[in-house]
Protein backbone atom coordinates (compact mmCIF):
# COMPACT_ATOMS: atom_id res chain seq x y z
CA UNK A 1 0.00 0.00 0.00
CA UNK A 2 3.21 2.45 0.93
CA UNK A 3 4.23 1.61 -2.45
CA UNK A 4 1.05 2.71 -4.47
CA UNK A 5 0.88 6.14 -2.53
CA UNK A 6 4.74 6.64 -3.31
CA UNK A 7 4.10 5.57 -7.09
CA UNK A 8 0.72 8.08 -6.97
CA UNK A 9 3.00 10.79 -5.21
CA UNK A 10 5.77 10.69 -7.86
CA UNK A 11 3.32 10.73 -11.20
CA UNK A 12 1.94 12.89 -9.27
CA UNK A 13 4.95 15.30 -9.10
CA UNK A 14 6.13 14.32 -11.97
CA UNK A 15 2.81 15.89 -14.56
CA UNK A 16 3.04 18.91 -12.08
CA UNK A 17 6.74 19.66 -13.30
CA UNK A 18 5.74 18.44 -16.84
CA UNK A 19 3.18 20.84 -17.01
CA UNK A 20 4.19 24.14 -16.40
CA UNK A 21 6.16 25.18 -19.91
CA UNK A 22 6.36 28.84 -19.13
CA UNK A 23 8.13 31.56 -20.91
CA UNK A 24 11.63 32.55 -20.45
CA UNK A 25 10.81 35.58 -17.89
CA UNK A 26 8.40 35.91 -14.65
CA UNK A 27 5.05 36.90 -15.96
CA UNK A 28 1.77 38.51 -14.09
CA UNK A 29 -0.75 37.31 -16.57
CA UNK A 30 -0.16 33.91 -15.66
CA UNK A 31 1.31 33.44 -19.78
CA UNK A 32 2.10 29.76 -20.45
CA UNK A 33 4.14 28.95 -23.85
CA UNK A 34 3.59 25.70 -25.54
CA UNK A 35 7.05 24.06 -26.02
CA UNK A 36 6.26 24.20 -30.18
CA UNK A 37 5.06 27.52 -29.88
CA UNK A 38 8.90 28.52 -29.55
CA UNK A 39 10.40 26.98 -32.63
CA UNK A 40 12.21 29.53 -34.53
CA UNK A 41 10.60 32.56 -32.31
CA UNK A 42 12.18 35.61 -31.68
CA UNK A 43 12.83 35.97 -28.20
CA UNK A 44 13.30 39.39 -28.24
CA UNK A 45 9.57 39.70 -29.56
CA UNK A 46 8.32 37.22 -27.24
CA UNK A 47 9.48 38.95 -24.69
CA UNK A 48 7.77 42.47 -25.85
CA UNK A 49 4.84 40.79 -26.16
CA UNK A 50 4.86 38.87 -22.55
CA UNK A 51 5.41 42.65 -21.26
CA UNK A 52 2.39 43.96 -23.36
CA UNK A 53 -0.08 41.39 -21.58
CA UNK A 54 1.43 41.66 -18.27
CA UNK A 55 1.42 45.70 -18.23
CA UNK A 56 -2.56 44.89 -19.12
CA UNK A 57 -2.75 42.22 -16.53
CA UNK A 58 -1.19 44.61 -13.74
CA UNK A 59 -4.24 47.02 -14.90
CA UNK A 60 -7.14 44.15 -15.07
CA UNK A 61 -5.68 43.65 -11.71
CA UNK A 62 -5.99 46.84 -10.52
CA UNK A 63 -9.59 47.19 -12.05
CA UNK A 64 -7.85 50.87 -13.63
CA UNK A 65 -9.66 51.57 -16.49
CA UNK A 66 -7.50 54.21 -18.14
CA UNK A 67 -4.23 52.15 -17.97
CA UNK A 68 -5.85 49.14 -19.44
CA UNK A 69 -7.68 51.39 -21.88
CA UNK A 70 -3.60 51.78 -23.32
CA UNK A 71 -3.62 48.32 -23.95
CA UNK A 72 -5.98 48.79 -26.60
CA UNK A 73 -5.19 49.78 -29.97
CA UNK A 74 -6.02 53.19 -31.75
CA UNK A 75 -7.91 51.33 -34.49
CA UNK A 76 -8.70 48.51 -32.75
CA UNK A 77 -11.72 46.64 -34.07
CA UNK A 78 -12.84 43.24 -32.94
CA UNK A 79 -15.92 42.27 -34.90
CA UNK A 80 -17.67 45.71 -35.09
CA UNK A 81 -16.87 46.25 -31.48
CA UNK A 82 -14.32 49.53 -31.09
CA UNK A 83 -12.42 50.84 -28.73
CA UNK A 84 -15.19 52.72 -26.61
CA UNK A 85 -17.56 49.09 -26.42
CA UNK A 86 -14.45 47.42 -24.96
CA UNK A 87 -14.03 50.28 -22.50
CA UNK A 88 -17.96 50.30 -21.83
CA UNK A 89 -17.56 46.45 -21.06
CA UNK A 90 -14.48 46.69 -18.62
CA UNK A 91 -16.44 49.49 -16.98
CA UNK A 92 -19.10 46.62 -16.22
CA UNK A 93 -16.45 44.09 -15.29
CA UNK A 94 -15.01 46.03 -12.76
CA UNK A 95 -17.87 47.45 -11.34
CA UNK A 96 -19.46 43.65 -10.59
CA UNK A 97 -16.03 41.86 -10.38
CA UNK A 98 -13.34 41.79 -7.90
CA UNK A 99 -10.05 39.83 -7.51
CA UNK A 100 -10.00 39.62 -11.63
CA UNK A 101 -7.28 37.90 -13.13
CA UNK A 102 -6.36 36.16 -16.40
CA UNK A 103 -4.33 33.07 -18.06
CA UNK A 104 -3.52 32.46 -21.29
CA UNK A 105 -1.94 29.42 -23.22
CA UNK A 106 -0.31 30.51 -26.52
CA UNK A 107 0.15 28.19 -28.91
CA UNK A 108 1.33 29.83 -32.00
CA UNK A 109 2.83 33.01 -32.79
CA UNK A 110 3.25 34.71 -36.43
CA UNK A 111 4.45 37.91 -36.67
CA UNK A 112 4.09 39.90 -40.21
CA UNK A 113 5.94 43.50 -41.43
CA UNK A 114 3.25 45.95 -42.74
CA UNK A 115 5.12 48.52 -44.36
CA UNK A 116 6.49 50.30 -41.17
CA UNK A 117 4.11 48.45 -39.01
CA UNK A 118 4.84 44.82 -37.22
CA UNK A 119 1.59 42.90 -36.39
CA UNK A 120 1.41 39.78 -34.17
CA UNK A 121 -1.55 36.98 -34.35
CA UNK A 122 -1.10 35.08 -31.38
CA UNK A 123 -3.07 31.78 -31.00
CA UNK A 124 -4.11 31.49 -27.33
CA UNK A 125 -6.39 29.82 -24.89
CA UNK A 126 -7.38 31.21 -21.72
CA UNK A 127 -9.86 32.93 -19.44
CA UNK A 128 -10.21 36.13 -17.28
CA UNK A 129 -11.38 34.97 -13.34
CA UNK A 130 -13.13 36.89 -10.93
CA UNK A 131 -15.18 36.91 -7.90
CA UNK A 132 -18.95 38.66 -7.85
CA UNK A 133 -18.52 41.55 -5.36
CA UNK A 134 -21.93 41.13 -3.71
CA UNK A 135 -21.87 37.10 -2.98
CA UNK A 136 -18.29 36.80 -3.35
CA UNK A 137 -18.72 33.86 -5.57
CA UNK A 138 -15.79 33.06 -7.72
CA UNK A 139 -17.26 33.51 -11.33
CA UNK A 140 -15.72 32.55 -14.94
CA UNK A 141 -15.91 35.86 -16.72
CA UNK A 142 -14.56 35.00 -19.53
CA UNK A 143 -13.07 32.16 -21.59
CA UNK A 144 -11.70 31.04 -24.98
CA UNK A 145 -10.11 28.38 -27.19
CA UNK A 146 -7.70 28.89 -30.25
CA UNK A 147 -8.81 32.62 -30.19
CA UNK A 148 -6.01 34.51 -31.92
CA UNK A 149 -5.01 37.53 -30.38
CA UNK A 150 -4.43 40.35 -33.32
CA UNK A 151 -1.64 42.85 -31.52
CA UNK A 152 0.12 45.90 -33.80
CA UNK A 153 3.03 47.86 -32.40
CA UNK A 154 2.19 51.39 -31.63
CA UNK A 155 4.78 53.86 -30.31
CA UNK A 156 7.27 51.33 -29.52
CA UNK A 157 4.38 49.19 -27.73
CA UNK A 158 2.42 46.26 -28.84
CA UNK A 159 -1.30 46.64 -28.53
CA UNK A 160 -4.71 45.13 -29.39
CA UNK A 161 -5.48 45.56 -32.65
CA UNK A 162 -9.00 43.17 -32.15
CA UNK A 163 -10.10 41.39 -35.42
CA UNK A 164 -8.92 43.91 -38.25
CA UNK A 165 -11.50 42.21 -40.97
CA UNK A 166 -13.87 43.85 -38.82
CA UNK A 167 -17.70 42.28 -38.87
CA UNK A 168 -18.74 38.95 -41.07
CA UNK A 169 -21.53 39.72 -42.46
CA UNK A 170 -22.77 36.41 -42.60
CA UNK A 171 -22.90 36.09 -38.47
CA UNK A 172 -24.95 39.34 -36.57
CA UNK A 173 -22.83 40.77 -33.99
CA UNK A 174 -25.12 39.32 -31.20
CA UNK A 175 -25.08 36.10 -32.67
CA UNK A 176 -21.37 35.39 -32.55
CA UNK A 177 -19.16 34.76 -29.04
CA UNK A 178 -17.12 37.29 -28.57
CA UNK A 179 -13.92 37.85 -26.76
CA UNK A 180 -12.81 41.34 -26.81
CA UNK A 181 -11.48 41.84 -23.68
CA UNK A 182 -8.01 39.70 -24.22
Amino acid sequence: MKQIHACSAIMLAAIILLSRCHHPSPSTAAVEIAPAALAGFDEQVLKELVAAFDLAEIAVQQANLEALMSFYGKDYNYHGLKRSDVRRVWAEVFSHYGNIRSRHVFSNFKIIQEGSRKRAYVTCTGGLYGADKDSGTPITIDNWVGEVHSLVKEDDRWKFQGNVRGASPSVPPTSAPHHPLF
